[in-house]
């Protein structure tokens, strides 16, 4: 058996393992891209057996391999994602996600390079960005931990780009009768140029699309629009430019603002007045949701069968689950009132004369004794948990948070707890 054909035996016994890495890999990354709004088509495959021995074949009479290791070190695609945008101009974002989202286990790949632009062509040839990743175990369930050691190729490029890739290297690197013509190539490369005024013609299509929604009257269509309207407003706002990772879940948010006919900038232009740049911390899309229920407290309900429902499709309805529900339930409702009487408070001092005030600032601004402020941070961040689904608590936690929350704000209205503005 010849060292290529031991490879391939090898390879062909653990190809559900590279399918299934693949698989993992485009389905972590697929979720938060649609989540947050980039429009894009994610697929995945392990390397086809044929294919991948043809390709071994060519590569070998370049490198004389010498083991199979060797082999299983060069083809670094065995795995592979292809994520194909419709808009070339979120390239960035979706390299934000990348990094965010997994390890990189070698330096990214940028086509084309300086070294491989082809000779005797008008136009620069394939333009894409490939990652070389493996998985974080955050984002892996217990059963799969044995793909964390998975090597994944994800590569990056436009539709037509993708397009145009697949046909460039069917013709040139699997042509079994002969070498193409000139006339083939010249086609090619027309049809590269094509590709790439398509591309431009699709980053203007992007920009109209975001001036169409910028217009006051105008209604996000989906949440990709929606998405598209809060980075401009960010990155014009803040101090630092926002990229996908500080978005967050925006289907959800436009979901919550479906159901309360919120959909036009106009109305969205007040909530988007407090927003800060801590988006590691809590993301955009988190930051409005937030503004939406402080304003509103039978929002919460709302928003609650959303984020239930796109992230719990089958509902539990066993006894258990239905007491977790109802002690959640009475905990936001006590929430809210916590939130009421902290804003009451801060306009009676003349803090504000808004009627609501995030409750983190609220802490800041209002001098409570007795590590109030303290506990009211620690039941926020909690609350934060409960609301958009970062984890679980028992009924046990929930009792205990709503007993101290009763406390706390039957010490506020009693008068119990001296307020002051903090100097």
């Amino acid at each position: 058996m010849s060292l290529i054909e031991e490879f391939i035996d090898r390879y062909t016994k653990e190809y559900d393992f590279y399918g299934r890495a693949a698989n993992l890999v485009a389905q972590i990354l697929e979720n938060d891209l649609r989540s947050s709004g980039v429009r894009c088509i994610v697929s995945h495959r392990a390397k086809e057996v044929e294919r991948l021995k043809d390709k071994c074949i060519q590569r070998n009479s370049e490198k004389s391999y010498e083991s199979v290791e060797g082999i299983f070190k060069d083809i670094v695609d065995l795995a592979g994602v292809r994520v194909a945008l419709y808009f070339p101009g979120e390239l960035e974002l979706v390299d934000k996600a990348i990094t965010r989202l997994f390890d990189q286990w070698d330096t990214k790949r940028i086509f084309p390079g300086a070294e491989e632009v082809p000779e005797g062509r008008s136009f620069s040839g394939y333009s894409a960005v490939h990652y070389r990743v493996q998985p974080r175990e955050k984002f892996i369930g217990d059963a799969d931990k044995r793909y964390l050691k998975a090597r994944v190729e994800i590569q990056v490029a436009s539709v037509l780009m993708h397009a145009w890739s697949e046909v460039q290297h069917d013709l040139t690197y699997k042509q079994m009768a002969g070498d193409l013509s000139s006339e083939e190539h010249s086609i090619l490369d027309q049809l590269n140029g094509l590709v790439l005024a398509g591309e431009i013609s699709l980053r203007l299509l992007q920009e109209a699309g975001e001036a169409r929604v910028a217009r006051t009257g105008a209604n996000f269509l989906n949440h990709y629009e929606l998405a598209a309207h809060l980075l401009r407003h960010a990155n014009d706002a803040l101090a630092e430019p926002v990229g996908d990772s500080g978005l967050g879940k925006v289907d959800d948010l436009f979901a919550l603002l479906k159901r309360l006919n919120m959909t036009t900038p106009a109305d969205l232009a007040k909530y988007l007045e407090s927003l800060h740049g801590a988006v590691a911390e809590r993301p955009l899309a988190e930051q409005v949701v937030d503004a939406l229920l402080a304003e509103d407290s039978a929002r919460y309900a709302i928003y609650n069968d959303i984020r239930s429902a796109s992230n719990s499709p089958h509902v539990d309805s066993s006894d258990a689950a239905r007491d977790t529900a109802n002690a959640m339930l009475e905990f936001l409702q006590d929430w809210v009132e916590l939130e009421t009487t902290l804003n009451d408070l801060a306009q009676q001092s003349g803090v504000s004369r808004r009627s609501t005030m995030p409750v983190a600032n609220l802490v800041r601004i209002l001098d409570i004794p007795y590590g109030i402020g303290d506990e009211i941070d620690l039941l926020r961040r909690m609350r934060n948990d409960v609301v958009h689904l970062r984890r679980e608590f028992s009924v046990a936690e929930f009792d205990d948070a709503t007993k101290r929350i009763k406390h706390i704000n039957a010490m506020l209205k009693g008068g119990g707890a001296h307020v002051a503005i903090n100097p």
